[in-house]
């Protein structure tokens, strides 16, 4: 049973510590600073939770119940080994509630950069609205915003196409030809997902061939040896998946062979498994088509292939990922990576910039939530010192 945090201290110069993003990893730090009587206010463009609720209508955690619930408030066993995604949304809206978390919905935050008197952090809201603060926590998220790539002919398609964001089911897809573009955990749900719902026919476009898990075997989730094995060297770890490949199906005959670069070396990267929820089944029996990457898009409502084949969809679904879009934040600041990543995450601030904190912005294979609760208590710890 979660209880109410402390009542908050003022923070030096009565400046409160601005928590940018009231998703999971914002939320979750607004709460581990204010249980150490740290004045946390969470600034939230939407409303909490607000990015969950976006997701399509199938959608449940890869991770379970147990690992996936924030510091100071257990999941219900309602919602069962796997939430769903509007049981996520209720979650996060109860641990705000519970905790008398302080958010202002509505604000956008566009830039934030040094104070006038160099001793915390300005940020500049939608309506001219400008906040000063301790310290800042980014918390935007690593799904941030949608990414199209930029394929020749895009601009002038005349075919029904569509980022993945925009996905909710696959009704309006019923008896139609369907080509998913990207073979991500968003794509291969949503190529199985195009299936149950009848569409006459899907295929799925893949560029780099991805390592697919069970996401959970004889009753082991597959988060659990991620857990586990966190730690242990890089190849090591994909020495060892290499063999617990060889349990599943080989379907290399329908266009998905064994990928030659290792699982754990690939998550560093960015790329996470995919955990099938269907894609193998649909795969073996031929109800998902694997083809070649997108390369362009012509006159017809056609699409071309890397392998040169043409092909006319009656829609596409581009599971393209998204990007962090944090460029206009913290850009300026000199903070982030040739990918535009945060030089630093969760409790080291970036040398030059003390009292920045950013939080949400890796692909751990050991859970995001699970991290996002680690993340959030030592940026809290962090936070403390700095006050001292």
């Amino acid at each position: 049973m979660a209880t109410t945090s402390a009542a908050p201290a003022a923070n030096p110069a009565d400046r409160p510590v601005y928590v940018v993003g009231g998703g999971p990893g914002g939320l979750a730090v607004a709460h581990a600073l204010r249980a150490r009587g740290i004045r946390a206010v969470v600034v939230e463009k939407a409303e909490v939770g607000a990015s969950w609720s976006r997701h399509y209508d199938r959608l449940r955690l890869h991770t379970t119940r147990r690992t996936s619930a924030l510091p100071g408030l257990k999941m219900p066993r309602r919602f069962g080994r796997w939430a769903k995604r509007d049981d996520v949304v209720r979650y996060l809206e109860k641990y705000a509630e519970v905790h008398e978390l302080e958010i202002i919905t509505g604000v956008e935050v566009s830039r934030i950069e040094r104070s006038a008197d160099g001793t915390g952090w300005l940020l500049h809201g939608t309506g001219g609205r400008e906040l000063t603060g301790a310290a800042v926590v980014v918390a935007t998220g690593y799904n941030h915003t949608p990414h199209l790539p930029d394929w020749p002919g895009r601009e002038t398609y005349d075919g029904d196409l569509a980022h993945a964001a925009a996905y909710r089911d696959g009704t309006p897809y019923a008896g139609r030809d369907v080509l998913v573009v990207g073979v991500g955990n968003t794509g291969a749900e949503i190529a199985v997902d195009l299936v149950e719902h009848g569409a006459s026919r899907v295929r799925l476009a893949v560029r780099t061939v991805p390592h697919i898990v069970r996401r959970s075997t004889a009753g082991w989730p597959a988060q659990y040896s991620g857990i586990l094995v966190r730690r242990l060297p890089v190849g090591l770890v994909d020495r060892i998946c290499r063999v617990m490949a060889l349990t599943l199906p080989d379907l290399s005959a329908q266009g998905l062979p064994r990928p030659d670069s290792g699982l754990y070396t690939r998550a560093r990267e960015g790329a996470i498994p995919v955990q099938d929820v269907g894609l193998i089944d649909g795969v073996r029996k031929g109800r998902i088509e694997v083809v070649a990457a997108v390369d362009a898009f012509e006159e017809g409502g056609k699409v071309l292939l890397a392998d040169g084949t043409r092909i006319s969809p009656d829609a596409v679904v581009a599971a393209t990922g998204y990007v962090r879009a944090l460029e206009p934040l913290v850009g300026h600041l000199g903070v982030l990576d040739e990918r535009g990543l945060p030089l630093a995450h969760g409790p080291q601030s970036p040398a030059n910039a003390p009292g920045l904190y950013f939080t949400g912005f890796t692909t751990p294979i050991s859970g995001t939530l699970r991290e996002l609760g680690i993340d959030a208590e030592r940026i809290a710890k962090a936070v403390r010192r700095q006050f001292r």
